[in-house]
């Protein structure tokens, strides 16, 4: 997922402001010139990257799971990895901003995953608690 995030920024336009990968689900803040296209295709290449590794680790039971829950009209494929469409939301200021970034990286917490935020590896919460991503003024995510 990190590696699909890093290539989307690097080659497609796409700007992280922060994110988390847990178990089940990821959230993100993000922006993109063509942000449902970028979307899409990290779908779709991580998507393939996932069944690839699953077949590779011959983890039979998950992909009989991801084939069961394939939805019906997905006649075009045999599993179904992500959920369709995302859920995108402005983010107009920068108190929203911050408190969007305190919920998504406090979701392995709440979840019991990590004891903090930049504990949990699959996050962006410990490269802001370090202070390595600056806090991003509202103008520049407009």
């Amino acid at each position: 997922m990190i590696e699909s995030l890093e290539y989307c920024r690097a080659h497609k336009g796409l700007t992280i402001y922060g994110f988390v990968v847990l178990d089940n689900h990821i959230h993100a803040i993000l922006a993109a010139p063509d942000l449902s296209r970028v979307m899409a295709d990290f779908k779709r290449h991580t998507a393939r990257r996932i069944l690839e590794q699953l077949e590779t680790e011959r983890c039979d039971w998950l992909l009989h799971e991801f084939q069961h829950f394939r939805a019906g009209h997905k006649a075009g494929s045999e599993h179904q990895i992500w959920q369709e469409g995302f859920h995108p939301q402005a983010i107009s200021n920068d108190e929203m901003m911050l408190q969007k970034l305190e919920y998504l990286h406090n979701n392995p917490v709440k979840r019991g995953l990590a004891a903090s935020s930049e504990h949990w590896r699959y996050s962006s919460a410990h490269e802001w608690c370090a202070g390595a991503v600056p806090v991003m003024r509202c103008d520049k995510w407009r």
